[in-house]
């Protein structure tokens, strides 16, 4: 998944830089959730590319994936210390999204509605 590139912004990019990862990071940043109600979380994703989202990021060691020998199976997602360590940029960019809404709310960019 992620390709040797010398930018560090482009390294980044691939490693978060989807739609539904940063979501997915977010969330956990509240602490472990069960799988269903992490998926719940995220409003619009599909089975299919939830599976995807979290394998992938799993493999890029930025989740967990606990499995717990119960019936139902219950399998928990939490940020490991590599996923806790982007905490700062998920909480700026989640700021930078209220911040720019109320502006476009108040009507100062008109393009925009």
């Amino acid at each position: 998944m992620i390709q040797n590139n010398n930018c560090p912004l482009h390294y980044t990019m691939n490693l978060i830089g989807t739609k539904w990862k940063p979501l997915i990071l977010f969330h956990l940043l509240k602490g472990p959730l069960r799988s269903g109600l992490l998926q719940q979380e995220i409003e619009g994703i599909s089975n299919k590319m939830f599976t995807q989202t979290v394998r992938e990021l799993e493999k890029d060691g930025l989740i967990s994936r606990a499995v717990f020998p119960v019936v139902p199976p219950k399998v928990e997602y939490a940020l490991t210390q590599r996923g806790q360590s982007l905490e700062s940029i998920l909480k700026s960019l989640d700021q930078w999204g209220m911040d720019d809404n109320h502006t476009i709310k108040q009507g100062r960019f008109c393009c925009y509605l």
